[in-house]
């Protein structure tokens, strides 16, 4: 089969002889490794900023060499072991793996796979796990968003982004949305976000300040923040009393301070959000969470907007599109024919 190895720690984006990953033709179809176990034939996955991390030997969790990358993906399945009862051969499934997505076919036990529902793309269910399920989860299930907050997103032009604008609609709340550059703006305004930042040409601050006032609001009840920095800093003024702040990354590449005083008089909460590790510690949260997320895929309530799609030997190319920020919504690998990038936007 063909798969994405990672041979040494590195920037993916490098297209040479010195690049971290490559592309092996005959690499060994993974076998079933339990009764209850399901071989999937990956149709997409997706590319997520935490992919790019570890790749860089920058992520919280650095695997041994070699690795195949891996994150969420949709496919059919392939094979499955004598004990499996929820799945069949040719089932539509979805899932995410710590590793080895960026391949034809990866095994999992049929606990951590999901069933995607009837007329749902393959491809859109490959984009939903990570980003929509780390939005859900911080904002449903931590911040328990209401109709009668007002959620400010950050980096709302991302993968993750964008999951939350689209979360914060459905829960009614009213969404303001910053992210960078006229294309993005316009495109989270066909979204139905109630006032959008954009950062080429406006301060954060002054103009949502004045947002607030036109809608006679007082502030900011929910912060999502999976970008850091100053923009955090510069956000932090525009929370009221007793909001709540979602840590979900550092996207700027530098990780920011959240005073204690300041949250002590203000009342603040501070949720840190590694999703991943739900799993581990809270398994049916993530499992009622994706449940909930792909009944609303199916129903409409959410769309997956797909940026821009890669074939395997063009992971250079995808990983850069996450790298200089071109992306709106998720970048993807598929596994057909695709003559090269497509872009849905």
């Amino acid at each position: 089969m063909e798969a994405l190895l990672c041979k040494k720690l590195g920037d993916p984006t490098v297209a040479s002889s010195s690049s971290p990953i490559e592309v092996r033709r005959n690499h060994p179809i993974p076998e079933l490794d339990s009764p209850t176990a399901v071989r999937v034939k990956v149709k997409a996955t997706s590319l997520n900023y935490a992919n790019y991390l570890q790749i860089l030997g920058k992520y919280q969790e650095k695997p041994p060499l070699p690795f195949i990358p891996g994150s969420d993906y949709a496919g059919t399945v392939d094979a499955v072991g004598p004990a499996v009862t929820k799945f069949k051969v040719g089932d539509a499934v979805c899932s995410f793996a710590a590793l080895g997505s960026f391949a034809n076919f990866i095994v999992q036990d049929q606990s951590l796979l999901f069933a995607v529902p009837k007329g749902c793309d393959l491809v859109a269910a490959a984009a939903m796990p990570v980003a929509f399920g780390t939005s859900h989860v911080a904002l449903v299930h931590r911040a328990k968003l209401t109709s009668s907050q007002v959620l400010l997103v950050l980096g709302a032009a991302g993968g993750v982004g964008l999951a939350a604008v689209q979360i914060g609609k459905v829960c009614g709340a009213v969404v303001i949305a910053v992210a960078r550059g006229a294309e993005k703006v316009q495109f989270l305004k066909s979204l139905g976000v109630d006032h959008v930042v954009d950062l080429t040409n406006q301060n954060v601050t002054a103009s949502v300040k004045e947002f607030l006032k036109s809608r006679n609001l007082k502030g900011v009840d929910v912060l999502y923040d999976p970008v850091g920095g100053k923009l955090t800093k510069e956000s932090m003024k525009l929370l009221n009393w007793g909001a709540q702040i979602l840590v979900i990354g550092f996207a700027s590449g530098e990780i920011p301070v959240i005073p204690a005083n300041i949250a002590l008089v203000k009342n603040w909460t501070v949720h840190g959000l590694y999703w991943g590790s739900y799993r581990i510690h809270r398994p049916a949260v993530l499992e009622d969470s994706i449940q909930e997320l792909l009944s609303w895929m199916a129903k409409g309530l959410i769309t997956i907007h797909i940026s821009h799609t890669y074939s395997l030997s063009e992971a250079n190319l995808a990983f850069l599109a996450i790298k200089d920020r071109k992306a709106i919504g998720k970048v993807m690998i598929a596994f057909d024919d695709l003559g090269g990038v497509r872009s849905k936007l």
